[in-house]
């Protein structure tokens, strides 16, 4: 799994791509956190180049929120892919999470 973020219109967008599983989970889940420590006012996670994602990952992403609500941080899951969307679906997630079809759709432009 590889990660990225950049900042853009106020707002940090993190950028994991690959496979989130059982090898890759604790790294996606300190990266979160790393992310949520900095308080952003809005953080992004961009689905787009997420392939997979195991149970280990959608608890990463239930302590993220967690982090996010004690920094006042906004959550937003942006441009998940077909497969991403049925598990986000499956787990009901896209209930927990507001779930954006765009970057900027995500940022509220």
């Amino acid at each position: 799994m590889n990660w990225t973020s950049e900042n853009r219109a106020g707002a940090t967008v993190l950028c994991p791509s690959g496979r989130v599983d059982e090898s890759t989970a604790d790294a996606f889940k300190e990266n979160l956190l790393d992310a949520m420590a900095a308080k952003p006012e809005t953080a992004i996670i961009d689905l787009d180049g997420v392939e997979y994602m195991s149970s280990r990952g959608l608890r990463a992403l239930t302590l993220a929120q967690r982090a996010g609500q004690e920094a006042g941080t906004t959550i937003v899951l942006a441009r998940p892919n077909d497969t991403m969307r049925e598990i986000l679906a499956i787990s009901r997630y896209d209930m927990v999470f507001r779930v954006a079809d765009t970057i900027e759709d995500a940022i509220g432009h």
